[in-house]
């Protein structure tokens, strides 16, 4: 089913999802107000820095000239929510199938790496020591600490995606998304939920990464994350990943009509 609550889209997806049920979303939704940029932690990628003093004139907050914000010109997409609900999956997909539109912002982290995960392409996997003389050199439009691990988005790597006329794609927590809002980029802000807290704790355990302790930090900090979902001008979208077919039909057709200017924009 599909409604409004306090001013919030919610799109709680399941498995008999009629389609056409979202048609149009994109047009719709409301504004959240001031919106911003994104980006990843310069290390790897060599850009030069930025002062974290504010931007110069004539340029966003991001350190760079504005090319995105204008109104013609496709939003970027940050997505948001607890781990284990399906947004990196959600986000893979959508990059298999729309990869000439679609660039994605690579985050920064502190942590190890999980089998199968590549740096440069799941994270950048840097030291504490490198990830935090950037954030204190203004390299980082967002960062926070879970678990005792850090985690950030650049400036660099927002604007490598850019520097392909693709749309940016972040995935950022909470606190980054609200970091986000203090800059100038609008984006899309999608929020992606597991359909309960039970379903969410048995996805985290399948993955056997986790320990009782980090689990057990992980639903709190979903707990919370889902609360603070429902704050009005926070998300334009929320999808409830019951089915993943589902869910990501709903977040292409959400998007039909960011990736509409995008192909227009790339044969011009």
């Amino acid at each position: 089913m599909c409604g409004w609550r306090g001013g919030l889209r919610i799109a709680v997806l399941e498995p008999d999802y009629r389609a056409g049920l979202h048609r149009g979303l994109g047009s719709r939704w409301p504004q959240a107000g001031t919106q911003g940029s994104p980006g990843e932690s310069a290390g790897p990628l060599g850009a030069p820095r930025w002062s974290p003093a504010g931007p110069a004139p004539g340029r966003s907050s991001c350190g760079w000239p504005h090319t995105l914000p204008g109104m013609s010109g496709p939003r970027p997409v940050v997505l948001s929510g607890p781990s284990g609900a399906g947004k990196s999956t959600l986000l893979k997909r959508l990059l298999q199938e729309h990869g000439s539109v679609f660039g994605f912002s690579v985050s920064h982290t502190t942590r190890d790496p999980r089998p199968g995960e590549e740096n440069g392409k799941d994270y950048y996997f840097v030291t504490r020591e490198v990830m935090q003389r950037d954030i204190a050199a203004g390299d980082f439009i967002e960062h926070a600490e879970f678990s005792g691990n850090l985690y950030g988005t650049s400036k660099a790597a927002v604007r490598a995606v850019q520097a392909m006329n693709r749309i940016c794609v972040l995935d950022v927590d909470l606190q980054g998304v609200r970091n986000i809002k203090k800059t100038d980029l609008r984006p899309i802000y999608i929020f992606v939920q597991p359909p309960s807290l039970d379903v969410l704790e048995q996805r985290l355990r399948q993955r056997n990464t986790e320990t009782e302790e980090s689990l057990a930090k992980r639903l709190a900090a979903a707990r919370a994350d889902l609360e603070s979902s429902k704050e009005q001008g926070l998300f334009d979208l929320v999808i409830v990943n019951d089915n993943l077919d589902v869910a990501f039909r709903a977040l292409e057709e959400a998007l039909a009509e960011e990736i509409k200017k995008a192909q227009r924009t790339s044969r011009s």
